[in-house]
């Protein structure tokens, strides 16, 4: 859906809303100002931000001359730029968009709608159901699939595009959400975040197209992808610990029961494994099963805590203002 395609009743509350672009860029001089350009294009009133993260190709130069406003970001990583985003930025409805030219910007208006008719506090684009060999490398697709296929078995969640760096984020998003992750993984803590916090998340299917020619993707596949799962295992930890050391006792148990029954077998005679290889795989499962069992339940307890003083603080806040 296009700007001009949108209903009036969509069109006329933009200029009601403070709308911001932000654009993280690492030397992306062959496309930087056409994704300016067409954002200025497709929102004329909202102010068009580029987050450089350290370009060596002239991507400064280039992106000030189409029109943005520059922030200069140190910190390498795709992360720390996220971080100065949203400490930078403040917006009634905040996009968030690779500097690559291979998302739409016509596709903006479509993503806002759910944002500012208040139906949810971060809107993703969902790249992979339009995702060709062109666009998106079957090995990226494949590796995409697999990445969020773990994450939604992990946190019983049906994401379908968790890696999508075509996002739009209201204020309360912005103003809630802690970013601590430096790299490609903080799309993964963001959507995870957003999970944690009880934040409504809405995907909608966009188009993604390839990079032009002269244009290199800055993501390295297995490395990236490594990261991203250590991530999600990082954030189940903390959030849903209960799951996760419930599953490494789990584990740990069913393997002390196997021993156990094995010994027993041999006892019986039925069976003639070696002892000292039964006994001492007893007495490292049985441990390491009852530790991650409590601590599980203690990591859980304290999460219930910080979450009651969370809500009596946010109640508190709301009842100030």
């Amino acid at each position: 859906m296009t700007m001009t395609q949108m209903p009036e009743r969509i069109k006329e509350p933009f200029n009601a809303f403070k709308i911001a672009v932000a654009i993280p860029c690492y030397n992306e001089a062959v496309t930087i100002a056409k994704v300016v350009s067409d954002f200025r294009s497709v929102l004329p009133h909202a102010s068009i931000h580029v987050f450089d993260n350290n370009s060596t190709d002239g991507s400064v130069d280039l992106a000030k001359k189409a029109g943005a406003t520059v922030h200069l970001v140190s910190k390498q990583g795709k992360g720390n730029v996220m971080y100065a985003i949203f400490e930078s930025i403040d917006a009634d409805a905040l996009i968030v968009i690779d500097g690559d030219d291979t998302y739409a910007a016509e596709e903006a208006p479509m993503l806002l709608e759910p944002i500012l008719q208040g139906k949810a506090e971060m809107v993703v684009g969902s790249r992979l159901q339009h995702a060709t060999d062109e666009s998106l490398r079957q090995l990226h697709q494949f590796g995409n699939r697999i990445i969020v296929a773990s994450i939604n078995r992990m946190f019983g969640t049906c994401y379908k595009d968790i890696l999508s760096g075509y996002r739009v984020f209201n204020r309360r998003f912005i103003e809630s959400i802690p970013l601590l992750k430096p790299g490609f993984e903080t799309e993964t803590e963001i959507t995870l975040q957003a999970l944690e916090n009880g934040l409504r998340i809405v995907e909608l299917p966009i188009s993604y197209r390839s990079r032009p020619a002269g244009s290199e993707s800055k993501l390295r596949s297995f490395h990236d992808g490594s990261r991203i799962m250590i991530a999600a295992t990082t954030l189940l930890r903390d959030h849903k610990p209960m799951r996760l050391f419930g599953l490494v006792a789990l584990f740990s148990f069913l393997i002390v029961l196997l021993a156990g029954s094995l010994r027993i077998m041999n006892y019986l005679h039925m069976t003639a494994l070696p002892e000292p290889l039964l006994t001492g795989t007893l007495l490292l499962f049985a441990p390491i099963g009852v530790a991650a069992l409590g601590i599980g339940l203690i990591l859980s307890a304290i999460n219930s805590r910080f979450s009651e003083l969370k809500q009596i603080l946010m109640r508190n806040l709301r009842t100030n203002d």
